[in-house]
């Protein structure tokens, strides 16, 4: 291909160098002419041609690699049509995403305040429950000496069928600090204080407090047999646990 066109060249060249030279050998006054004669000389030089040296070959595969391109350039152009719609898109997902983030926050900190609420109930209840504990573990001393105290008198001078003058007297203080007592205990069980006795039920650590233990073969093992000091609840809360002899027979 190259050989070819270097030939055309030279060929071209040579024609033109030939023709400079006629034209320079033309005498004066051959070269003086009419106007129509210039005219004429103009139209019958021969003129110089270029031939392309591409073969058909050549050029359909020069057409078939600029047609990617064409194809590349209709599509960059669709891309480019299509990018607002893309454009949209994407602030429409970033948005979804904000929104999940959003409702994600939302329904944490709704768990915190409920979190917040029940447990800040919780500590008003305790608050109220428990206020008077210092008060009451004062006040179970006072119970207690009620008990003692009814407990000093024998039975035997309450049951007495023939009674004197003090053996009514005694039962008569008696009967006084027996429902002094009662009265006493149901108005601390109104406000969550209430004493128990654990005898004859399971020893319980959580609840009791064993100040000595005995074989017993007629009772069952790790039961209580004796209560030496009666225990107290406040809302279900001990406190005070009981003190009790508790049966060993392991």
């Amino acid at each position: 291909m190259l050989r070819q066109t270097v030939s055309a060249t030279s060929r071209a060249l040579r024609s033109t160098a030939r023709l400079g030279t006629q034209r320079q050998t033309v005498p004066f006054a051959q070269s003086y002419q009419t106007p129509f004669a210039v005219v004429r000389a103009i139209a019958v030089a021969p003129r110089a041609r270029w031939y392309s040296s591409e073969t058909d070959a050549a050029k359909a595969d020069t057409a078939k690699a600029d047609e990617p391109k064409s194809n590349e350039e209709e599509v960059k152009k669709e891309g480019e049509a299509e990018s607002p719609e893309a454009a949209l898109k994407k602030q429409l997902e970033a948005k979804e995403a904000e929104l999940r983030e959003m409702k994600d926050r939302f329904l944490r900190s709704v768990a915190d305040f409920r979190n917040l609420q029940d447990r800040t109930e919780r500590d008003m209840k305790a608050a109220r429950d428990f206020a008077i504990q210092r008060f009451a573990q004062d006040l179970v001393e006072s119970v207690d000496n009620f008990d003692r105290a009814l407990s000093m008198v024998p039975q035997e001078k309450l049951q007495a069928e023939e009674k004197s003058e003090h053996l009514q007297d005694l039962a008569n203080l008696y009967e006084g600090l027996k429902m002094t007592e009662t009265v006493l205990l149901s108005t601390l069980k109104k406000h969550g204080l209430e004493r128990f006795d654990p005898n004859g039920e399971v020893f319980n650590p959580n609840e009791h407090e064993a100040t000595f233990m005995t074989p017993m073969p007629d009772k069952e093992h790790n039961t209580v047999f004796h209560t030496q000091q009666k225990g107290f609840k406040l809302n279900g809360r001990v406190l005070r646990p009981a003190k009790v002899g508790v049966v060993k027979n392991k």
